[in-house]
């Protein structure tokens, strides 16, 4: 008897893990920013876009407490993000402009700041900086993970994640 009751315990948590996990990537929302190759000047170009676009979208994001309203927010800004971007490459000598987006992607495991992110389809706000085919950088707007332990010049901003703080207890 004891088995069999062991044996369910262990099948809900086995589904309770695979809605888990199904379910993980949908409350994630990525930011890539994406160098026109990597050039150092290109690669100078996509910090300094970083830097316009984070301050940007900071306050915006700020008081948002899910991923769905960040993706609202960063698709009904998606005009003012490019323009952020197009104005810094103009400052800067490029010809090229960018295109930025919102949509699903596919995205390799990364680590950040302790959290690690498995290779899975993600909600992303792309921003690709003319042909968009050199290194990108990447933070997670939310949960907001961005800048932890990284300083951006940007007067300070520092996020902090409640749900780093619960795997730091959990594993720490």
């Amino acid at each position: 008897m004891l088995k069999k009751i062991f044996s369910i315990f262990l099948i809900v948590l086995m589904g309770l893990g695979l809605c888990a996990c199904n379910c993980e990537n949908e409350s994630v929302v990525r930011i890539h920013i994406r160098a026109n190759s990597n050039s150092e000047c290109d690669q100078a170009v996509k910090l300094l876009v970083r830097n316009e676009i984070v301050a940007y979208i900071t306050p915006l994001i700020a008081s948002c407490e899910n991923a769905g309203d960040v993706k609202n927010i960063l698709y009904y800004n998606l005009d003012n993000i490019e323009r952020i971007a197009d104005e810094v490459l103009n400052e800067n000598g490029f010809k090229y402009v960018s295109n930025a987006d919102v949509r699903n992607e596919y995205f390799p495991t990364r680590d950040y700041d302790g959290v690690s992110f498995p290779a899975d389809y993600y909600d992303a706000l792309i921003v690709e900086l003319g042909s968009g085919v050199g290194d990108n950088w990447w933070c997670v707007a939310y949960p907001p993970l961005c800048f932890v332990g990284e300083d951006v010049g940007i007067s300070g901003v520092r996020y902090k994640s409640k749900l780093v703080e619960l795997i730091n207890k959990f594993f720490g």
